[in-house]
């Protein structure tokens, strides 16, 4: 359940949360594959055993959660415009 958490849940709140603080899509995805990046890894140094291929690991597994993320802050973006066009649009 953790790795689902870390690698899936986690990176999809933190496209969210860039997406909402930013309101620009380069800045929001910049700052939600820097994040995603960050907390992967520092799950994995915590999480995991004393081994030193421990942050290996995670920057391995990491550009799957840095895709969910970015992936998460454009569709975010795109939903945000179109509400607003049709807010524009009705007045």
């Amino acid at each position: 359940m953790e790795p689902l958490l870390v690698l899936v849940v986690l990176p999809v709140l933190l496209g969210v949360a860039a997406d909402l603080v930013f309101r620009e899509p380069r800045k929001a995805t910049f700052a939600a594959a820097l994040a995603t990046v960050v907390i992967v890894c520092a799950f994995a140094q915590l999480r995991g055993t004393d081994a030193p291929w421990t942050w290996f690991a995670a920057l391995l597994v990491s550009p799957l959660s840095v895709a969910f993320a970015v992936a998460t802050a454009l569709f975010w973006y795109g939903h945000l415009q179109e509400c607003a066009r049709r807010r524009r649009r009705s007045h």
